[in-house]
């Protein structure tokens, strides 16, 4: 699902302050407890009850160099016909306005599972805002990472060389690589504090405190069997349609190598033939346009792929770094049960 209507909530802003494409006014992003809890929430809801992705808005401000997150509300479902997507998002802005809480649109948040975000909607949803409203992030949450201990929470923006590549249209090989673009600088990371009220985190430590010490001792946990097969099957996944595209594209090469040799012998041939003629005297043969006897072949966009090959990046680093923490586990608890063995014997 797309963010809609975001020109109408840039204009809802009042006096959205421009600065050139090739800087970035925000140095951090700031977000409320509030605003985090509600998107944790949300995403939660959506992964365990229909596996959705879950997308949202988010409010706030811009002060200085900071972009500060106070509040969220997420978008309606595409199931629910009766509800105009557009009108319900401006109305939640209304309504909290009223209330006086921050009712300016600043980004918009997504939910994602091993943190592979990474696709085509959500560039050209990123672009969208990003060219409506100057200091828009997109905050990702990883639900699956989260809900194993550890909290991912993560801002980005898209880099100068994304949106002049948006703005051209061209997704050509020659395109991309005049702008010197690839999956590696498609994003740009903003990073992340979160900020809570003095009374909050006197009650996160009250909390802390009344959590029984068997439940907060689990890093040693060795049941990560599922967590990897499941991200290397998503690996094996991309790698299958990476390779679908280099099909695509060496058959691509291959016509125009055949067509590149149908003209030198059309050439040839029709060279031949006028020199036939000048020798009797002929007048030549009329030139011919070669676009209409040889259609050029159009040439196979290059986004997909250069988002899939960012994937397998992402799967890969996940696979390494859990690979790397599961084999020190092992270690670690091999040493524990021979010191225990050692201990134990007479």
């Amino acid at each position: 699902m797309l963010p809609v209507s975001i020109a109408d909530m840039a204009s809802a802003r009042g006096s959205s302050r421009r600065v050139p494409d090739n800087e970035s006014s925000i140095a951090y992003v700031q977000m409320d407890g509030l605003a985090v809890m509600k998107m944790i929430k949300h995403s939660h809801e959506e992964s365990t009850g229909n596996m959705e992705v879950a997308q949202g808005a988010l409010l706030g401000l811009v002060v200085e160099n900071c972009l500060e997150i106070t509040n969220c509300f997420p978008f309606p479902k595409h199931n629910d016909e009766s509800m105009d997507e557009e009108e319900y998002q401006l109305a939640m802005m209304r309504r909290l306005r009223r209330v006086n809480v921050d009712h300016f649109h600043v980004g918009w948040y997504q939910s994602a599972d091993v943190g592979n975000f990474l696709s085509l909607p959500l560039l050209e949803s990123q672009y969208h805002y990003q060219t409506s409203i100057e200091e828009s992030v997109v905050v990702i949450y990883d639900t699956q990472k989260s809900a194993r201990g550890f909290l991912t929470v993560k801002a980005y923006r898209l880099t100068p060389q994304a949106i002049q590549m948006y703005k051209d249209n061209e997704f050509t090989p020659e395109a991309l690589r005049n702008l010197k673009i690839g999956y590696e600088s498609l994003f740009l990371e903003v990073p992340i504090v979160i900020k809570n009220s003095h009374l909050t985190n006197i009650m996160l430590s009250e909390l802390a405190d009344m959590i029984p010490e068997e439940e907060g001792t689990k890093f040693l946990d060795l049941g990560t069997a599922s967590v990897l097969e499941g991200q290397l099957r998503c690996l094996m996944d991309r790698v299958d349609e990476l390779n679908q595209e280099a099909i695509k594209f060496n058959r691509y090469q291959q016509q125009v190598i055949r067509q590149q040799q149908d003209k030198h012998r059309f050439l040839q041939k029709r060279s031949q033939e006028n020199a036939a003629r000048q020798a009797k005297d002929e007048p030549p043969l009329p030139e011919e346009d070669l676009n209409k006897l040889f259609r050029p072949i159009p040439v196979p966009q290059r986004l997909n792929p250069m988002i899939v090959s960012g994937q397998i990046n992402t799967y890969s680093q996940h696979i390494s770094q859990f690979c790397s923490q599961s084999l020190a586990k092992l270690y670690i608890t091999q040493a524990l049960q021979n010191a225990k063995e050692g201990k134990s014997a007479p």
